[in-house]
């Protein structure tokens, strides 16, 4: 059985899990970390050239900032039990997260630029938005959208889509720097299930085929968007969660659909 290059299993259960950097998923811009720990476990660290986004996917943490104390936040123990909190992080600031919960914290990370302040993105910052219909259907959060001007390049959304549902569908794609037509995004899904056995599909193609791969994911996978159409299909009896991180040359979120699936839009 071929392994894809695009699929990455967590490495462990406990303590960091996944660490995608740019050197290691051979693109520019976007950098991935999940933290699982413990009540009482602290995890911290510089973000350098970079911007960052925390997003407490579940579980509750005191996360500080330049030793300023941000207080203890979080509300959802499961990303399937409503609206996410986050914290963006400057480039050249210090970082910590205390965890007074069991804790699954993501670390989405971006370059960074300008001067932009440290800030608690709650839950309702952005609204909840729905998408599609019927099969199509998903749920979406916005935490760090393109219209929300306060960083440099970081884009961060989660989605919930219902069992048996698609979502990123149609297929589209964000690989050309191109606009107002199209954006060049790099792009990270970091996906978990409800309930964990469960399994979805990713797919991640170009129109020549010169890049296709089809991949069943399960609980906490990570997988990578370098480029084309990345549609997700769920299974019957799984809800799926993802969340995605994006950046590129600008800060702008401009996809292509794919023509012969749109009319799937009409």
């Amino acid at each position: 059985m071929s392994k894809s290059n695009l699929l990455i299993r967590p490495k462990g259960t406990t303590g960091l899990v996944h660490e995608v950097t740019p050197a290691s998923a051979g693109w520019t811009y976007v950098g991935f970390a999940l933290h699982k720990l413990a009540e009482g476990e602290v995890t911290g660290g510089e973000s350098g050239t970079q911007e960052l986004c925390l997003v407490l996917v579940g579980g509750k943490a005191r996360i500080s900032v330049n030793g300023v104390d941000l207080g203890e936040i979080g509300e959802r123990m499961s990303p399937f039990e409503g609206a996410p909190w986050a914290v963006y992080v400057p480039q050249g600031a210090t970082w910590a997260a205390d965890a007074t919960t069991d804790l699954e914290l993501a670390v989405c990370a971006a370059p960074g630029g300008g001067d932009y302040p440290a800030r608690v993105i709650p839950p309702g910052t952005h609204p909840r938005i729905s998408r599609g219909t019927g099969a199509n259907v998903r749920h979406v959060y916005n935490i760090m959208p393109e219209d929300d001007g306060a960083a440099h390049s970081l884009l961060v959304v989660e989605v919930i889509t219902p069992q048996g549902n698609t979502s990123s569908y149609p297929p589209h794609k964000h690989d050309q720097d191109n606009l107002p037509h199209e954006s060049q995004l790099e792009e990270t899904y970091f996906h978990r299930l409800n309930p964990p056995q469960g399994f979805a599909f990713q797919r991640v193609y170009t129109d020549d085929r010169s890049l296709d791969e089809a991949m069943a994911v399960e609980d906490g996978d990570v997988t990578l968007v370098p480029r084309g159409y990345h549609p997700v299909a769920t299974t019957a009896g799984y809800d799926l969660y993802y969340l995605n991180v994006m950046a590129g040359p600008k800060r702008v979120w401009k996809f292509h659909n794919a023509a012969e699936h749109e009319w799937l839009l009409k």
